[in-house]
């Protein structure tokens, strides 16, 4: 949750007006993509003259609009800005997926959670023969894939439960998790081990493992995928902290703006 009250433009050298907006439409995403001003007002500390001012300058903006029941919704002209990121997110990943492929000799992936999905914004095949080939810009349900689970481990169990409400959880193999509990029980062994295990239940005869960006500007995780004959439970013990160490590598390059490995 963030703080009661943003950076002060004097602390940081910023523009403090600048600061104040972007920290409400952070809140906003928070708070589920809708709020009143008077909620705005609430967390934030900011008096509701200063928090009207504001929306009105983003709402003529477009980054964020007015419903009819007079509450303030994040705005069209944000899916843009997200879209063009998430692109140059996966940019600066590929060093980082393609230091994966060489220690790993698998293909290495990065994947966001995009509303209630999961979406693929990098990939580095690997280059065996046989690999995983996985198109940048699929979408997949989060209850079918280790990037899924990395993505959901930290979120509150009652956040998970209303997301897979949402979406259903269709099997797409005999081995797919399609109970809350089933997948809640994974999210935990996730939080427990650091990683997390796609085994079979995506695609049969294939094994994922992944590991969460920490810190990541947005909910972000790395993953290897791989036959399930080559990615075993051997493998698994060597891949596992070169995954976490990459991880950690790409959080802090994200952090300083980009870079690479």
């Amino acid at each position: 949750m963030p703080s009661a009250e943003p950076k002060t433009a004097a602390s940081s050298g910023g523009v403090q007006s600048l600061e104040r907006a972007f920290d409400l439409l952070e809140r906003m995403a928070d708070a589920g993509g809708e709020v009143g001003l008077s909620e705005l007002s609430t967390s934030s500390g900011l008096p509701l003259p200063t928090i009207h001012r504001l929306m009105r300058t983003l709402v003529a903006c477009g980054y964020v609009r007015q419903q009819p029941n007079r509450r303030y919704a994040l705005g069209p002209r944000l899916i843009r800005l997200g879209e063009s990121s998430a692109r140059l997110l996966g940019t600066w990943a590929r060093p980082y997926l393609a230091r994966l492929v060489e220690e790993t000799g698998e293909t290495a992936n990065m994947a966001l959670l995009d509303g209630d999905e999961v979406v693929y914004v990098a990939q580095v095949p690997s280059r065996h023969s046989m690999r995983m080939f996985t198109e940048v810009g699929r979408r997949v349900l989060p209850h079918t894939t280790g990037v899924g689970k990395a993505l959901l481990a930290a979120a509150p169990p009652d956040e998970v439960r209303a997301l897979l409400g949402r979406t259903g959880m269709p099997p797409v193999t005999p081995r797919t998790i399609t109970t809350p509990d089933g997948f809640l029980e994974a999210l935990r062994r996730v939080r427990e081990t650091g990683y997390a295990v796609d085994d079979n239940e995506q695609e049969m005869g294939v094994r994922c493992l992944a590991v969460p960006v920490p810190d990541s500007p947005t909910a972000a995780a790395i993953s290897i995928s791989g036959p399930a004959g080559r990615v075993t439970e051997e493998a698994m013990a060597d891949i596992v902290p070169i995954l976490k160490e990459v991880a950690a590598d790409l959080s802090g390059a994200l952090a300083s703006g980009g870079g690479t490995a």
